[in-house]
């Protein structure tokens, strides 16, 4: 848990910045095999020195293990508790947290991670950007729109990322703003499209699965003839519960 928390805080925080993410994926791998590797002889004295501090026996970790239940009793096993412990739940447990790291951050999910932090960095990537574009938001941006994209990025790099004031800039929602404050939308159009859609996705998935377990909350078997539109509204008054504090009723 120690070594997961820093992950967890930075996908979770709102202000995301998706390749430090990246990089906490990459590391959290590497202390998680670490561990499994190499801190079970120090967790083994950890829990023993807790045992002895609170008076509780430590049981044998040489002798053999053996299930239970009236079955397991007449059963033969050549696996001891100490085997037991590391590998079926020291090595079951951190197996999983390594799965579970895979399955949510696959290759495409990285690619489209690294690919979104494209315009977060102080040169904007053309070919990353129209990669982007093209094998994760084909339907979004036409034949058309996808070369005048690459025509915005050349203008792009000249008008906006030598700016002065593009330097200071410290994300993408920053960016976006900057651009309609300097009424420079129009002009690149499409780069604000694509920046928008960046913002959307650390947003979405999150959100979307927070919203299934709050509607079983909101909408009971006493409101579940809830109207959409309410029901969208309290949602919104639950999510945001720190600036509904703030209404004056």
């Amino acid at each position: 848990m120690g070594i997961t928390d820093l992950l967890c805080q930075a996908l979770q925080r709102q202000s995301q910045d998706i390749l430090n993410a990246l990089r906490l994926v990459a590391s959290t791998k590497v202390l998680m095999q670490k561990m499994k590797d190499e801190r079970w002889d120090d967790l083994l004295s950890c829990v023993k020195l807790l045992c002895q501090d609170r008076s509780m026996n430590v049981p044998d970790l040489s002798s053999p293990y053996l299930s239970r239940g009236a079955r397991a009793r007449k059963e033969h096993s050549d696996h001891t508790l100490e085997h037991h412990y590391r590998v079926d739940i020291f090595y079951e447990a951190i197996h999983c947290q390594l799965m579970e790291l895979d399955y949510r951050f696959n290759d495409s999910s990285l690619e489209l991670l690294r690919l979104s932090a494209t315009l977060d960095l102080k040169k904007a990537n053309d070919i990353d950007v129209c990669h982007l574009v093209e094998k994760f938001y084909p339907e979004d941006f036409s034949d058309y729109e996808r070369d005048l994209l690459k025509i915005q990025l050349q203008y792009y790099e000249v008008d906006v990322v030598q700016n002065a004031d593009y330097i200071q800039l410290k994300s993408i929602s920053e960016l976006c703003q900057w651009l309609i404050k300097t009424r420079r939308v129009p002009n690149y159009h499409l780069i604000y499209l694509v920046a928008t859609v960046i913002l959307i996705l650390p947003v979405s998935t999150a959100t979307t699965e927070i919203s299934f377990s709050t509607m079983s909350l909101v909408k009971t078997r006493l409101l579940n003839k809830m109207e959409k539109e309410f029901l969208n509204d309290s949602l919104v008054l639950y999510f945001k519960r720190e600036l509904a504090e703030k209404i004056d009723l």
